[in-house]
Formats: C-alpha cells, structure tokens, sequence
C-alpha cells in the first residue's frame, strides 16, 4: 500500500491486478459480441444464411442490453463488483466455451443470448471499478484501461478471425476452430477474474467512496435532471451507436469499396488501435489536467471529418486513415472521458447507473442506425452518421466542466 498523506488518501498496488483482470474481461467479452463482423461473408456460406441473420449475431447483445442493462447495474450496486462481475465471467466462460462447439447459426443464437446477458455485468461496471479502488485523480485513466481492454478486444476479432476461419474439402468456409480458441480463451479469463478479483481496498482510495449513494430509479432520476447529463446523454446516443453500426456492419462498407476480408478486418483494426493508442494517451492527459471539456469537444470536433473520409474513401489507404482518426479521437477520447466524466457530474447517483444508463442509449440508437443500414444502404446512413456528429460538437461545447475532477486531493508529482 502507498502511504496516505492528509492530501492524498492511502491507495493500494493490487488496484492494479483487479484493473487487470477486469479489463482481460472487457476484452473477452468484445471479442464474443464482435466475432462475426470481419468475416460476415464467409459466416453467411458457413451457416447457409442471409446478411441479416449474421448482423443479428451481434445485434443481440444490444437488444439484450436495452432489458438487462438497469437490472445488471442493480447487481453491481447492491451485491458489489465480486458478485457482479464474478457472474459475468461464470457466464462469459460457460457460453464463450458452448459457442466453440456449436456447429450451426441457431446454436450459435443461443450462445450469444448467454453472452449477451453477461455483458451489462462487465461493462457497466467500469467506472465503478475505478471508483472502489482508484482516487479520483487516476480514475479516468483506469477507465480508459479499461475501456482500451474492450478495443484490444476488437482489434482481435477485426485481425486474428480472418486469419483463424479455414475452408473444408468442399471449398465452404469453416468457423470451427476460430470458436473453440476464443471459448477456451473465455474459460482460462472467467477463471483469473473469479480468483483474483476483490471488492474493495482495506481503506478507501478517495474521500467520496464512503458517501451514501442513489441507486436505481432514484439515481436515474436525480441524472435526468442535470442538464450536463442530458446533454452527455444525447452525445452518447450518437456517437456511441455509430461506433456500434459501424462496427456490427464494417464488412458491408468495406466490401462496397472493392477490399477483400482480411483489408476489411485491417480496416476495423486501425481503428481500435488508434482507439488503445488514444485511451492510453487523452485520458491521462484528461487528469493530469484536470480537464473533461476540453477533451470531449477535440473528440467531438475530429469525429466529423473522419466519417467524411470514411464515406468518400475510395482506395485502401485513405479508409485506413479515416479509421484511425476516428479510433483515436472518438474510441480513444471520447468514451472513457465521456464514461468518468458521466459518473462526476452524475454524482452521487452510483457510478454503474450513471455507465449504464449512457451505454444504454448507445445500444439503443445502435440498434436503430444497424436496421437502416440492412434497409437503405450503408452510403446514406454513412451521410447521416457526418450530419449527426456536427450536432456532437455543438453538444460538446454546451458541457460544463465537472465539478469534481479541479476539486479532489492533489496527487503526487
């Protein structure tokens, strides 16, 4: 454990193995929702099926969201991150392992309905995570982590999965082996979270983690009523259900501009790579700083051209470029800033409530921006997805700095 000083409460090194685990966790569960995305044309002869039923392999995570995310962050908050996020994992591995021995669409279906359950436990529990465990001088950095862990996990599905899916004698693509090495890969992580994860520090790591919380329909509430909430909120149900769509539907976008599926999945992983680059970068800078704002309007601003590019992107290399940008900025800056800087100006809602609640509304309008896509055409949604990141910035600099983030114990030099 570090000293306390009476300006800098006592915080304790295994914060960093639970920050470990639990971001390996966030990996694994990105990699599950993903997992078909790069490889959508070849899963479509593999499974005899349509377009659509393959975007529905992932669109199921978000439909299960919009009705388990409020009782997940209930979970979280009334029996702690040991219970919650224990029974993530149990769930992540026990499915991640019956999804690599499926042999059909249908029983993949029911693997991801499992899956799919599992990850409100995960991801809504970032910022609370870093709230137990972390003074509020490092939180946005740890949920940065964090959310970095989830683009690793992206990056895995967009580059390795092409790599893994093989064809059989008939020349019909073969998903077999891909499944079984992420489910094993599900297990052995399910297990390091149950054993080393651990509720809370022997002393707080900041002056408002004892503080009485509102939790659940009080919370939700109380976040209603602040205007920076709302106006976090409708940042989020943009920004964050893009990244959702264009995730989910990468393939059919890349495939309208002549690449194949392994520069379809180099595409998708630039952008989470510069998105781990940007959360390992804008975050940190955003607490050294003790800034948001700022950081969340840059990520806003450069959002913007980056759709653009993306949209009128001919070639393989400028896609590239348009992909990293938007990693980096919105990936990168946006999300983990966004997610901490909710929990600050949302306070004392409890900090899972307050990640739930902006994840939910980008599953929603994901869901919705994913349907238009299967309808009209990626092209006129892409034209859609530029006008509504405009509105993001306008958003952005309608913030308020957090009230919090200036006010709390200086951390060392």
């Amino acid at each position: 454990m570090e000293a306390a000083r009476p300006d800098r409460p006592a915080v304790h090194g295994y914060r960093w193995v639970v920050l470990l685990v639990f971001s390996l966790l966030n990996l694994v569960i990105q990699l599950q929702w993903l997992t078909f995305a790069p490889v959508a044309r070849q899963a479509q002869l593999a499974y005899g099926v349509g377009p659509l039923a393959i975007d529905a392999l992932s669109l199921v995570f978000m439909l299960v969201y919009v009705v388990t995310c409020l009782p997940a962050s209930h979970i979280l908050d009334r029996y702690g991150i040991r219970v919650g996020v224990g029974a993530g994992a149990v769930l992540t591995g026990v499915f991640g392992l019956f999804k690599g021995f499926a042999d059909s669409w249908a029983l993949v279906l029911v693997a991801q309905l499992g899956l799919a359950i599992a990850q409100p436990l995960i991801i809504n529990a970032g910022t609370k995570v870093a709230a137990q465990w972390f003074p509020i001088h490092e939180r946005a950095t740890a949920v940065g982590l964090a959310t970095l862990a989830q683009f690793l996990g992206i990056i895995v599905v967009m580059i390795l999965t092409p790599l893994l899916v093989t064809t059989d004698s008939t020349g019909t693509p073969d998903l077999s082996g891909m499944l079984y090495v992420y489910g094993i890969l599900s297990v052995v992580v399910a297990a390091l979270v149950l054993l080393l994860l651990r509720e809370r520090p022997p002393t707080p790591p900041g002056v408002d983690l004892g503080d009485e919380r509102l939790l659940d329909w009080r919370a939700i509430g109380h976040m209603l009523k602040q205007r920076d909430m709302r106006l976090l909120i409708a940042l989020f149900f943009i920004g964050l259900g893009v990244f959702n769509a264009l995730s989910t539907c990468i393939d059919q976008l890349c495939a309208l501009k002549g690449l194949d599926e392994e520069q379809t999945g180099l595409v998708g992983g630039v952008m989470l790579i510069a998105g781990v680059v940007g959360a390992a970068i804008l975050p940190v800078l955003s607490d050294r700083m003790r800034k948001r704002r700022p950081f969340l309007i840059l990520a806003m601003a450069l959002t913007t051209p980056a759709l653009v590019g993306l949209t009128l992107a001919a070639g393989y290399v400028p896609l590239l470029i348009a992909s990293a940008v938007l990693g980096f900025f919105l990936l990168g800056g946006g999300a983990p800033v966004g997610f901490q800087y909710a929990a600050e100006v949302s306070y004392p809602a409890a900090e899972s409530v307050s990640q739930g609640i902006i994840l939910l509304v980008g599953q929603l309008s994901g869901i919705v921006f994913i349907l238009a896509i299967n309808a009209l055409g990626i092209l006129p949604l892409m034209w859609v997805f530029a006008a509504l990141s405009l509105t993001t910035v306008a958003i952005a600099i309608a913030l308020r700095e957090s009230p919090r983030v200036g006010t709390s114990p200086t951390p060392e030099p």
